[in-house]
């Protein structure tokens, strides 16, 4: 097993480029299934959890040249009948995104039920009311077996404007016999890279970055080109370290136009940034101070669906308040676990309450101290990271794997900024 091993207290200063957007590099692969002609992926992050996906799509008959570093080339001539490795399935929760494609274009799939970060109950259901709105049987005995003889349109009210299921449905609804409509859809800025991706690829999608997309069926897609834009979660992760160390970074290619909301979000924790082009850059003089609601009552941030605070920020956020004056509710609705990682804040020395499964208070500015820490999932172990980064002392992070899922050469980009990181073998 591989660690980190941090000592903190040094301020951050440099520039990054974030990678490649995690969250639309996986529907995006699934979606190569969904045409015979050759597909080029640009800017594809190397994390594991991209390739656990490419390992899925490969099972399934995909053939994947790496052209460059971060450029695949992914022909499907041919999908191929699989029984799908129930442990390959379990590694990531974007296993369930294979379905539409492989339903839309061969008509049957046998699905082990998929994996993921352990934050709470994530209901599939929205995906399988999708499909069978579209003319899927589905049905669950510790297995999915989807079949569909010929997919129709369909008005589709999705009871909850979930990511994966709209990204599903949108896959399975472009090969699909008429006219199709999601109602209630995400429209998050990777739902909108994999739409404007399919429309590259001779799919007709209307209305995308709206809650309702307008999808004509075609009889089949072509190849194409496409390049991922950059990860988000990535590039306020490196916010994030830059102001709890008060160091100073430029963030290349930071995809600024859809971080207004986040913007207004940080600044009511004495956080600002300036923008330059498509470059970020944050300040080393951060005010840090916990802005009070008109009436002088404690602030609450909460998640919603977007454009609201999204909830993979939530522990990042939780870090950088530890690190600023005032007091601060955190509420996350979506997931029961998203909060208790906060423990491990709390033996780093900060003054957190965690009021219940999905609301913690915060007081601060506190000192953290170093610890041994465990990352319990891909965001919090990015929000224990800036946690180390901040801290007096040593810190060390096990199970850094899970960090790796979500974000590329982590060690590297941080230690290039000037952080005392190094991984060590145990």
């Amino acid at each position: 097993m591989e660690e980190f091993i941090i000592e903190g207290g040094y301020p951050l200063h440099g520039e990054v480029t974030p990678s490649g957007n995690k969250n639309a590099a996986l529907p995006l692969l699934a979606a190569c299934l969904l045409t015979a002609e050759p597909v080029t992926l640009r800017n594809v992050p190397q994390i594991r959890d991209v390739h656990a996906m490419r390992n899925l799509i490969e099972s399934l008959g995909a053939v994947v040249e790496e052209l460059d570093a971060t450029t695949w080339r992914i022909t499907t001539r041919e999908l191929v009948a699989s029984h799908l490795d129930p442990d390959l399935c379990r590694r990531i929760r974007a296993s369930i995104l294979i379905a539409g494609p492989v339903v839309a274009r061969a008509g049957s799939l046998r699905l082990p039920p998929p994996g993921g970060d352990v934050i709470g109950r994530r209901r599939l259901d929205t995906h399988i009311l999708a499909l069978r709105a579209l003319g899927a049987k589905v049905t669950y005995d510790r297995v999915f077996e989807i079949e569909a003889k010929e997919l129709h349109g369909a008005d589709i009210l999705l009871d909850e404007a979930s990511v994966t299921a709209t990204e599903n449905a949108v896959m399975a609804a472009v090969l699909a016999k008429g006219e199709t409509l999601i109602r209630n859809a995400a429209s998050e800025p990777h739902v909108q890279e994999v739409c404007q991706f399919l429309n590259i690829l001779g799919a007709n999608i209307e209305g995308i970055g709206s809650n309702t997309l307008h999808i004509t069926g075609v009889s089949q897609l072509t190849g194409g080109e496409f390049t991922i834009g950059p990860d988000l979660l990535e590039v306020v992760s490196y916010i994030g370290a830059a102001v709890v160390t008060h160091g100073e970074i430029r963030i290349h290619n930071a995809g600024v136009q859809h971080l207004e909301m986040i913007r207004l979000i940080f600044h009511r924790l004495g956080v600002h940034w300036q923008v330059d082009g498509n470059d970020l850059l944050v300040p080393s003089d951060q005010p840090l101070v916990i802005a009070s609601d008109l009436d002088g009552a404690v602030p609450e941030i909460k998640t919603n669906v977007w454009p609201a605070f999204p909830t993979d920020l939530m522990s990042i956020a939780i870090t950088m308040a530890t690190q600023a004056t005032g007091s601060v509710l955190f509420h996350d609705w979506m997931f029961s676990g998203r909060m208790y990682f906060t423990d491990k804040l709390v033996g780093m020395g900060a003054r957190i309450i965690l009021c219940d499964p999905y609301r913690v208070l915060i007081q601060g500015p506190t000192q953290l101290y170093g610890e041994k820490l465990e990352s319990p999932d891909i965001r919090a172990g990015m929000a224990l990271l800036l946690a180390a980064l901040a801290a007096k002392g040593t810190s060390t992070i096990r199970n850094v794997r899970q960090i790796e899922r979500g974000y590329e050469r982590v060690d590297e980009k941080l230690h290039d900024l000037g952080a005392k990181i190094r991984r060590a073998t145990v």
